[in-house]
C-alpha cells in the first residue's frame, strides 16, 4: 500500500466548501450538475485506495443534481443546500437502498423505504445525496474497519487509519468527495476521524439533531456535521436541527427558532474577543499527549488568545469516567446482540461480540451506578462552565496510527477508549464539542483541537471554531 496523499488540487470544484458552491450556483459560474459530476469523478478516483463509501448513488445523484440545476436556472432554489453534494454515514437510514451498518448480519433485501430525520431534512433542503459512507459494525469502535466493508484509510496517508466510527464520512470530506457529510458520535465517532483526517467535526448537544431509530448505545449517541470549516458546519446544523415526531428527545421546534449560520455571521466581527477559555493540555496530567500534538494544540490556543480570548490553563475537575462509559457502552452492545439470532451472532466482529458479552454480565445496579457517575460528571462540567465559556483540549493525544489496527501499536492501550480519553467524557455529559484541524505532525498527519461548551452552547463552539479556521496558526 502506497503512502501518496489523496488530497484535492487547489481551485477544483471538489475543493470548494458548500457555501462556495452555493455562491457559484447563484452567480451561474457553474451548476449543481457540474459540481456533482466533479464529486462523483473524485469518488471514483479515491475509492479504490480509501474505501470511504459503502455505495455511491451515481444515477440518483445525477437526477437530483439536474433537478437542482433547473431550479437554480429558474431562480427558485429549494432550501439551504440546493444542489450541494452530501454523503451520509451508513448507520443512518436512507430510503432507496439498504443501510448495512457495517454488518454482515444486515440483509440487503427489503423495502428500505424510510429516511431517518437527518436524511429527510437533507432532501427537504435540496441536497444531492451522493452515497453512504463506511462505518465499523454498528459504529462500535474508534476505527472504521468492519466485516462487511473492510478497512477505511486516511487521505493524508492511506497506510494510516481514518479513525472512526464516522471514518468514511471524514475521509470523504478530506479527500474532496463532497464538502459535507452527516455522521454519528457515541464516544467521539465524529471527532476522532475528523481529527485524524484534518476536517471539522461537530457533535451537537444531545437531541439537537433527532435520531430514528434510536441508537443501540442510547443517549450517548449524537448525530452531526462533518465539514471543511465552521461556517459549513453551521449551515448543515441548520438543516439537521429541529423536532421530529419519531424522536421524543429532540430539543427544538421545526423549523428551529434560530439559525446557527446567521448567528455565526453576526459573531464574525467580534470573533473570540471576551470568551473565557480554559485550556487543559492533559486533563491535569491524566493523559500522555504526543509532543507534536501538544505543541500544535498549544500554538492554536495561543492564537485564540491573540485574537482576544481570555485563556487560562485549567483542568476540569473529574477523574477518567471510562468505567461508567464502558458500562453503558457494553450494555448497549449486549442489547444489540441480544436481538440477533445465534446464526447471525457468529457473523459479528469478534471485538463487538467481546464487549457485548461483558455487557451481558452487567447488573441493573451496575447500570444505575454508571448513571449516577454520569450525572455527577454533568454537574461538575456545569459548574466548570459557570466560570469558562469553553474548554479547549487536544481532540486526541496522537495522530493517525497504522490502518488495520484497533489501537496504536507498542505497549499502549488496546481498547479504543484507551486512546480517546478527551472525547467520550462529553458524550456522557451530552455537551456540544467540535474538533478543528490546527496543524500536522512531521509526517504530515493532522492534529485536532477540541472545543467544548456547556449544553446548548453550539453557537459558542462554532464561534471559536470559525476563528481558528479563518485565522489558522502557522
Amino acid at each position: 500500500m502506497g503512502t501518496t496523499p489523496l488530497m484535492t488540487e487547489p481551485s477544483a470544484l471538489t475543493d470548494l466548501t458548500a457555501r462556495q458552491l452555493l455562491s457559484g450556483y447563484r452567480a451561474g459560474t457553474f451548476s449543481p450538475l457540474d459540481a456533482t459530476r466533479a464529486v462523483l469523478a473524485r469518488i471514483e478516483e479515491v475509492q479504490p485506495r480509501l474505501n470511504a463509501f459503502v455505495r455511491v448513488d451515481t444515477e440518483p445523484a445525477l437526477t437530483q443534481a439536474r433537478a437542482a440545476t433547473e431550479r437554480w436556472h429558474a431562480g427558485e432554489p429549494r432550501g439551504l443546500l440546493d444542489g450541494v453534494p452530501v454523503s451520509v454515514k451508513d448507520t443512518l437510514l436512507q430510503a432507496g437502498g439498504p443501510t448495512f451498518k457495517g454488518s454482515n448480519t444486515t440483509e440487503e433485501q427489503g423495502s428500505w423505504s424510510t429516511d431517518c430525520p437527518a436524511v429527510a431534512r437533507l432532501r427537504e433542503h435540496g441536497a444531492v445525496l451522493i452515497g453512504k459512507t463506511t462505518t465499523p459494525e454498528f459504529g462500535w469502535q474508534g476505527v472504521t474497519d468492519s466485516p462487511r466493508t473492510g478497512i477505511t484509510r486516511n487521505p493524508h496517508d492511506p497506510a494510516r487509519t481514518s479513525g472512526g466510527s464516522s471514518g468514511g464520512s471524514a475521509a470523504a470530506v478530506a479527500a474532496g468527495a463532497g464538502p459535507l457529510s452527516v455522521g454519528t458520535d457515541g464516544g467521539g465517532s465524529i471527532r476522532i476521524p475528523a481529527s485524524f483526517c484534518g476536517v471539522l467535526g461537530l457533535k451537537p448537544t444531545y437531541g439537537r439533531v433527532p435520531l430514528h431509530p434510536a441508537s443501540p448505545f442510547g443517549t450517548l449517541s449524537h448525530a452531526g456535521p462533518l465539514a471543511r470549516d465552521a461556517a459549513d458546519a453551521a449551515l448543515l446544523l441548520d438543516v439537521l436541527s429541529g423536532a421530529d415526531p419519531r424522536d421524543p428527545t429532540a430539543l427544538e421546534p421545526l423549523p428551529p427558532a434560530h439559525s446557527y449560520a446567521e448567528a455565526l455571521a453576526q459573531d464574525a466581527s467580534a470573533g473570540v474577543k471576551g470568551l473565557r477559555i480554559a485550556y487543559s493540555p492533559s486533563f491535569g496530567g491524566q493523559v500522555a499527549v504526543h509532543p507534536e500534538v501538544a505543541a500544535a494544540v498549544r500554538t492554536a490556543v495561543s492564537r485564540l488568545a491573540d485574537l482576544g480570548a481570555y485563556v487560562e490553563e485549567a483542568d476540569p475537575d473529574f477523574a477518567d469516567p471510562v468505567e461508567a462509559f464502558n458500562t453503558l457502552w457494553n450494555a448497549g452492545a449486549a442489547r444489540l446482540v441480544q436481538q440477533l439470532g445465534a446464526d447471525k451472532r457468529e457473523l459479528l466482529d469478534p471485538g463487538l461480540r467481546s464487549i457485548a458479552a461483558r455487557g451481558a454480565r452487567l447488573s441493573a445496579l451496575d447500570l444505575l451506578a454508571a448513571q449516577e457517575a454520569r450525572i455527577e460528571l454533568g454537574r461538575r462540567m456545569a459548574r466548570f462552565h459557570q466560570r469558562y465559556d469553553l474548554l479547549a483540549t487536544p481532540t486526541l493525544p496522537i495522530t493517525a496510527f497504522a490502518a488495520g489496527r484497533a489501537a496504536p501499536g507498542g505497549s499502549g492501550p488496546h481498547r479504543w477508549t484507551g486512546w480517546t480519553p478527551f472525547t467520550y467524557p462529553f458524550n456522557l455529559t451530552q455537551q456540544p464539542a467540535a474538533t478543528v484541524p490546527v496543524g500536522a505532525d512531521t509526517g504530515g498527519l493532522p492534529v485536532g483541537l477540541q472545543l467544548i461548551a456547556a449544553r446548548y452552547g453550539e453557537r459558542t463552539v462554532l464561534r471559536a471554531a470559525a476563528a481558528l479556521t479563518e485565522h489558522p496558526s502557522s
